[in-house]
């Protein structure tokens, strides 16, 4: 499921000013107005999101986990349900569809709910089910790396650094596009969680974050 404007909902717990946006003309001497709800952009909004979205969860009877701040669950008798939560997106499972059905009935009571039916894709993993049970690939999120570093046509290798490379301090050119050298380290950290074997290679590129090279 997806909240739709999930930083809208937010109750700000402090006082915040802002100017008058264009267009709203109420008087020359007033020239800020004070916020009553949380609005995109303020540093304040994630945390606020948050403690409005797992006040509503608490008040339903779930439990929030101390191990996963981002884990909710919910037990009473038979019906359980999990609720994982990144931002305004959420993973609802559960072992009584019926119970699974009237919760979401209430968050929909509570927010701006939109269903997106079967989870298919989260955060860079595909998710298939069959008889046997429920898989997950991270095959698109590769694809997707391989074809911003322009690599689709080249053959495939065991490891993912030539053998006895070194790599150090270089007077090659620097990058043109920085920010895509650290971009692409960052991704790589993400697949290298479920793909070890490269993690030795990535940890040596993370090394030169600050002073990349085309070398790099």
């Amino acid at each position: 499921m997806n909240v739709h404007n999930a930083f809208l909902h937010g109750d700000l717990t402090e006082d915040v000013y802002m100017k008058i946006p264009p267009g709203f003309e109420i008087g020359r001497d007033v020239q800020v107005c004070r916020l009553r709800q949380s609005l995109y952009g303020l540093k304040q909004v994630p945390r606020c999101w948050f403690a409005k979205f797992a006040d509503a969860l608490r008040r339903y009877g779930f439990i929030h986990s101390y191990s996963d701040y981002l884990l909710f669950t919910y037990y009473k008798q038979a019906p359980r349900i999990i609720l994982l939560v990144y931002v305004d997106d959420l993973i609802i499972a559960g072992n009584n569809h019926r119970a699974t059905v009237e919760f979401k009935m209430y968050l929909s009571t509570c927010f701006h709910m939109k269903d997106l039916g079967k989870l298919k894709y989260f955060l860079g993993v595909e998710v298939a089910r069959n008889f046997e049970g429920i898989y997950f690939c991270e095959q698109k999120y590769e694809l997707d790396i391989i074809v911003e570093t322009c690599l689709l046509g080249s053959k495939p290798v065991t490891f993912p650094m030539e053998e006895n490379q070194k790599l150090g301090i270089s007077q090659s050119p620097d990058m043109a596009d920085g920010a895509k050298y650290r971009r692409l380290v960052g991704r790589l950290l993400y697949l290298a969680f479920t793909r070890p074997y490269i993690g030795f290679g990535v940890h040596i590129l993370s090394q030169f974050l600050q002073k990349y090279k085309e070398e790099h």
